[in-house]
């Protein structure tokens, strides 16, 4: 995931995983084989109580430079689109977005801080709402853009990422998306929680069957 020299923009949204991954990555360039650069990176969607001071102040303790795109993503889903499922467009824009702001800052690679239950829930709903077998992957190189998009918390389940955040007292900044715990993406969430009852180790089940390329194309 991370070559000698890269220069890596860390999406910082203010939840926890990307709090968990700013400071995990900031950690690892201490004893990393290898050298390479962060840029701490916040998008505002244009929600007027969207508070960034608290993640200024985590940049600055870390000593990660840290800068903020401001845009209007949450008021054109919400005010202009109405969309009635707003998660797709919002993502892809602030997808959009986000490299743009990565390659102005001239870094050819974004971390994300996407975790293995994110892995899980995305295949459910490209499953129950799309009919197909598909999640994202560890690393992803988009061409259009010649960036690579790296998710360095892909392995870790969310349960062990909510204590790293609890232990380490992060600045956990509430989203102030008005979907927020409302969304087809919650829904998978709570399925998830709901399976690990009746089966502790599916996390651990899924992520070897994500893992396993016999089981890409079922049917061919």
């Amino acid at each position: 995931m991370i070559q000698e020299g890269d220069r890596i923009a860390v999406g910082v949204s203010g939840g926890k995983d990307s709090l968990t991954l700013l400071k995990a990555l900031k950690l690892y360039q201490y004893f990393s084989p290898v050298s390479f650069h962060i840029e701490a990176i916040t998008l505002t969607l244009g929600f007027d109580d969207f508070d960034v001071s608290p993640i200024e102040a985590f940049c600055k303790e870390l000593g990660v430079p840290y800068s903020v795109k401001h845009t209007l993503i949450g008021k054109i889903v919400f005010e202009v689109r109405k969309e009635k499922n707003p998660c797709s467009l919002c993502a892809r824009m602030r997808r959009g977005a986000i490299h743009d702001a990565a390659l102005e800052l001239g870094c050819k690679k974004v971390a994300l801080g996407h975790n293995l239950d994110d892995a899980i829930e995305t295949f459910f709903l490209s499953l129950f709402y799309e009919g197909r077998f598909n999640t994202f992957s560890p690393v992803t190189y988009l061409s259009r853009k010649e960036i690579t998009v790296i998710r360095p918390l892909i392995y870790v389940p969310e349960p062990d990422i909510i204590g790293v955040a609890r232990r380490h007292n992060l600045p956990v900044v509430q989203s102030p998306c008005p979907a927020a715990g409302h969304t087809q993406r919650e829904e998978m969430k709570k399925l998830v929680r709901s399976l690990a009852k009746t089966f502790p180790d599916i996390r651990t089940r899924f992520f070897t069957a994500l893992k396993n390329k016999h089981n890409r194309n079922l049917w061919d």
